[in-house]
């Protein structure tokens, strides 16, 4: 049967499973899964993600929202950012020229970093 000749081969000495891992079997649960046990964080109980859904974009990556009509223009460019998704502009990275940016909400270091390169901020309804 594969169990040896001489001790028995009882069901579940140790428990099923993930029993015992507050107690008999606590050296493994700590070491090979650690925060395992025990609550982080808070809770939220009923947890709407719509609500508080905003998709940013950084500056960075705005010029890839221009058109190319838009990049071979001498003329400042208006780009919507909510025609592409995106509802609020963060400040990662600087713009490559001037621009003017119409989003829902900006904030402050984008906002710094338009109006420094030139541009303007255009708050959408």
């Amino acid at each position: 049967m594969g169990h040896g000749r001489i001790g028995k081969h009882r069901k579940h000495p140790s428990g099923r499973g993930n029993a015992g891992g507050l107690h008999h079997h606590r050296i493994l649960m700590d070491k090979f899964h650690p925060g395992y046990f025990g609550k982080v964080g808070m809770r939220t109980i009923h947890y709407k993600k719509n609500p508080n859904w905003c998709p940013t974009v950084n500056l960075d990556t705005l010029n890839t929202l221009l058109t190319p009509e838009q990049l071979s223009s001498s003329e400042v460019p208006t780009v919507d950012t909510g025609a592409h998704g995106y509802f609020k502009v963060l400040g990662r990275g600087s713009l490559s020229r001037p621009m003017n940016i119409k989003a829902r909400i900006f904030s402050t270091k984008a906002e710094e970093r338009i109006k420094k390169q030139g541009g303007k901020t255009i708050l959408a309804a």
